[in-house]
């Protein structure tokens, strides 16, 4: 009865297609849409329309014509430096620029250029005829530009435990003469230029870098050490000035140099040649610190874990006002770090944060890192989806007493 129903209902309803196979109509509407694609793509063709991100117009309405016209009217410039300005802000005012070779010309300003548009060393663009057409910006390097921290980090002030004082000062230094510039102009003083951040490695001083980025709108340039001991000879010098040259064209600005004794190592005379131009790279820095030229609202953060192998002209007052010590932290450091981490864990109720703290002295913040995640990795080892007590003293186990030989800790006290 069934089959005898279904070929009814066929015979009744020829659009039918059933429920296995096709119906009489499958391939006719294949064909029609095979006959769309071929012309929506015969359509495209003509069109002009491509898939691509270049931003560009369909063929169709390309104008070459009023193209042509516009190219005419736009002239090509030259590129100059202006060396220095004859009667500056008056109608006889005149510029001497420097151009092709070091040739020298006296000229005036074109019909779109205001005078208070030019200062002395601008790069300039100079029409066929010599005239100032349009200021240029200060040419940067793309290594330069590369150091430039475009996005914002993640990490706050309250992802640091055990640096309440060292957060204190740094907020004091940076944050402070930004935001509040005219409490330091009411009491005459000039806020401190320069910090450097040393201690023991995994102490927190490139977090708390991190943390200044997030916090503050400036610019960030952070800049390793071992980036500017360049290849060639007078280079690592050459991207130091274009490094503060970037910094003075912001508003605000702030430069961040980890593992400065790569680069800030005392003097000593019987060098080779690369550790003279490491030298040289260094004296850059001290000549930028302090040079005669206007430094702005740029502040230096400088970071190691040796400070007692940076040149004494560069810790002196002055160039870096302020030393920030972040030592070991303490009890109540260490409790807090391990809630920092624990937070972001699925543990189990009940876990004695402060025990871990008190049976894991003298670690660092990065070792109670690796704490965490060594507690983590053996919960996954069990088969567990959240972390016990017991998985966090099976690695304070393994990373304060396996580890014990590779911890740089020792050293720095020494040097201490």
């Amino acid at each position: 009865m069934g089959i005898e129903h279904k070929n009814k209902h066929k015979k009744e309803n020829p659009d039918y297609l059933g429920t296995y196979g096709a119906g009489p109509y499958s391939s006719s509407i294949s064909k029609v849409e095979k006959d769309i694609k071929r012309l929506v793509k015969k359509i495209k063709v003509i069109s002009g329309v491509k898939e691509s991100n270049t931003g560009l117009l369909p063929s169709n309405q390309w104008d070459f014509k009023s193209d042509l016209i516009m190219m005419a009217k736009q002239r090509s410039l030259s590129v100059a430096r202006c060396t220095s300005i004859i009667n500056p802000y008056t109608e006889e005012a005149k510029y001497v620029i420097k151009y092709n070779r070091g040739k020298m010309y006296v000229v005036g300003l074109g019909d779109h250029v205001s005078p208070i548009d030019i200062d002395e060393g601008m790069r300039v663009g100079v029409s066929k005829t010599f005239q100032i057409e349009m200021p240029l910006p200060p040419r940067i390097d793309p290594v330069v530009a590369m150091f430039t921290v475009e996005e914002k980090t993640d990490i706050t002030y309250n992802d640091i435990g055990g640096c309440k004082e060292q957060i204190l000062k740094i907020r004091e230094v940076v944050e402070l003469p930004m935001l509040h510039p005219e409490k330091f102009v009411r009491l005459g003083i000039d806020p401190p230029r320069g910090v450097l951040f040393y201690g023991p490695p995994g102490t927190g001083k490139t977090l708390i870098a991190k943390a200044v980025a997030n916090r503050t709108d400036a610019c960030f340039i952070r800049v390793v050490g071992t980036e500017l001991v360049r290849r060639y000879i007078g280079q690592g010098p050459k991207i130091v000035r274009q490094i503060f040259r970037m910094a003075r064209s912001k508003k605000a600005c702030i430069i961040f140099f980890d593992e400065v004794d790569a680069i800030g190592g005392a003097r000593s005379s019987n060098s080779f040649s690369g550790g003279n131009d490491v030298q040289r790279t260094m004296l850059e820095i001290v000549n930028q610190l302090d040079g005669f030229d206007a430094r702005g609202n740029i502040k230096v953060l400088m970071a190691t874990n040796r400070p007692d192998t940076l040149d004494p002209a560069l810790m002196r007052p002055g160039r870096v006002d302020r030393k920030v010590e972040f030592g070991l932290p303490d009890l109540e450091g260490r409790t807090q770090i391990f809630k920092i981490h624990a937070r972001k864990m699925n543990c189990e109720r009940g876990i004695r944060l402060d025990l871990l703290a008190r049976i894991c002295p003298n670690c660092t913040g990065a070792d109670i890192s690796s704490i965490c995640t060594e507690a983590g990795i053996y919960a996954i080892r069990a088969r567990r989806k959240f972390v016990t007590e017991r998985d966090f003293i099976e690695a304070v186990n393994k990373v304060m007493k396996g580890y014990r030989k590779f911890s740089a800790t020792p050293e720095y006290m020494m040097f201490n």
